[in-house]
Order: structure tokens, then C-alpha cells, then sequence
């Protein structure tokens, strides 16, 4: 029995918003980069059904490009956080203003 493409929309949209409230309300840039990461995740969720749902390939690759640039970010984001921690043992958002100069 086929699992119909609204019930795979219906949880994209979740997961995007879930992470969208993770990014405007918190201020740890840890759990900013995991609410990026849910964004991510959501967007391929809806790539792949619509992919599976037209019998299109283009949304496996658009879905692996998308990985790729959530790695990278994952990836840059973490070394940033690294780097602030160091010189202020204090990781919020709002004092990233501090790596200037």
C-alpha cells in the first residue's frame, strides 16, 4: 500500500516550521545550526517525494546537492561557534560581533 505524497508534504511543512521556530527563537548557535540542519532535511524530504510521486531522478540530485551544502555548513558553522567560544567562553548569537577586528 503507497504512502500518499500529502502525508510526506504534511511532515516537510512540519519539520521546516519546527526548524524555522529553532532558528528565530533560541540563541544558541548550536541549536541554530541543528534547526538549519531540520530546514535542510525538510526541503530534501519534499524533494524526494515530489521525485518519487513524478517518477524524476531531478530530486535525488537536487536532494544530494542539498547534503552536501548542509555538510559544508554544518561544518564552517562549527569551526565559526570553535572559534568564538575560544576567545569569549560565551556562545550566544547576539555577541557574534565580537570576531570583527
Amino acid at each position: 500500500m503507497p504512502v500518499d505524497i500529502s502525508y510526506y508534504v504534511i511532515l516537510s511543512a512540519v519539520l521546516f516550521f519546527i526548524g524555522v521556530a529553532g532558528v528565530i527563537l533560541r540563541r544558541n548557535p548550536l541549536i541554530v545550526l541543528m534547526s538549519i540542519e531540520l530546514i535542510f532535511n525538510a526541503a530534501n524530504l519534499a524533494l524526494v517525494a515530489f521525485a518519487r510521486e513524478w517518477s524524476n531522478n531531478a530530486g535525488h540530485i537536487f536532494a544530494f546537492l542539498v547534503i552536501t551544502v548542509a555538510a559544508a555548513e554544518a561544518a564552517i558553522g562549527l569551526a565559526i561557534v570553535v572559534v568564538v567560544f575560544r576567545r569569549s567562553k560565551n556562545v550566544d548569537v547576539d555577541e557574534v560581533a565580537g570576531l570583527r577586528g
